[in-house]
């Protein structure tokens, strides 16, 4: 699946930006330590360095790595506590059933999650590439934490060890501490929502959680609110995210979202008539 243009021409703006850094720093290293013979020297190493990497994020398919990266870290959220729950282990069943895979794709995801389980695993070498490939790709990024929030949502609550996964995960991905409060907030919104809706709760508890949905207050405007609404459903649509890098096996999970989004915003509009 080919990716945007935009997205190819700021991939490209920062790989450039990336290799001339390595190219400085190295040099910069070598004029202190050897003068002008280091600088050259600590210049061509820098050039070296950065030349290799980008040959190594660029050999990596990005859909694969987002694949793989979900169900490892999903894994490693799930054994956070130091055992992994049935809800957590359903969870991982739930997303690998909307995501309709076939058995070879399952058993690559049950593997994948099950790697994840191991503590001495490290989740940078695995996280980081797929940081620098989603780099000006906010929404898969965005989509691909809202996953491992579900997932540490899946027995009721997020514990501090798997807040601290997460955490380490969204430091790879260059994600801010305001952003991952701002995502957890939606996502448990977005669960209050839905399960509010299916066990037919007060409809004044519904309204409010279909605010929060979108990230608004209950007493903004019109505009703002349809303004949050159209942000959300850019940020989630699934043909956009597929065209960023998102697998195509996980478009259903953004076509819920999507649904989930819509739904909110729908009863907020009945609300006000």
């Amino acid at each position: 699946m080919a990716f945007d243009a935009e997205g190819k021409g700021a991939e490209l703006g920062s790989t450039i930006k990336s290799h001339s850094t390595s190219i400085l720093i190295g040099g910069l290293f070598g004029l202190f330590t050897g003068g002008i013979w280091g600088l050259l020297f600590g210049g061509f190493v820098g050039f070296l360095i950065s030349r290799t990497l980008r040959g190594v994020v660029r050999s990596i398919n990005p859909q694969e790595a987002f694949f793989k990266a979900t169900f490892t870290v999903m894994g490693r959220i799930a054994k956070a506590d130091g055992r992994v729950t049935e809800d957590e282990i359903q969870f991982a069943r739930d997303v690998m059933l909307q995501m309709r895979l076939d058995e070879n794709r399952k058993r690559q995801a049950i593997e994948f999650f099950s790697e994840g389980k191991d503590v001495d695993l490290d989740l940078s070498r695995l996280v980081r590439p797929l940081g620098i490939m989603l780099k000006h790709r906010i929404s898969v990024k965005l989509m691909f934490v809202e996953i491992l929030l579900q997932t540490a949502m899946a027995d009721g609550e997020v514990s501090p060890a798997e807040m601290q996964v997460i955490e380490e995960v969204c430091g790879y991905l260059d994600f801010g501490h305001d952003t991952v409060e701002e995502v957890i907030a939606r996502v448990k919104a977005q669960r209050d929502f839905y399960q509010h809706g299916q066990a037919g709760v007060d409809s004044e508890v519904l309204l409010k959680d279909a605010y929060a949905v979108l990230g608004v207050d209950e007493t903004a405007g019109d505009a703002e609110v349809k303004k949050a609404y159209r942000r959300q459903m850019s940020q989630h649509h699934p043909d956009k995210l597929v065209s960023k890098g998102l697998p195509e096996e996980m478009i259903e999970l953004a076509k819920e979202k999507s649904q989930e989004i819509q739904a909110a915003y729908e009863r907020i509009k009945t609300a006000r008539k």
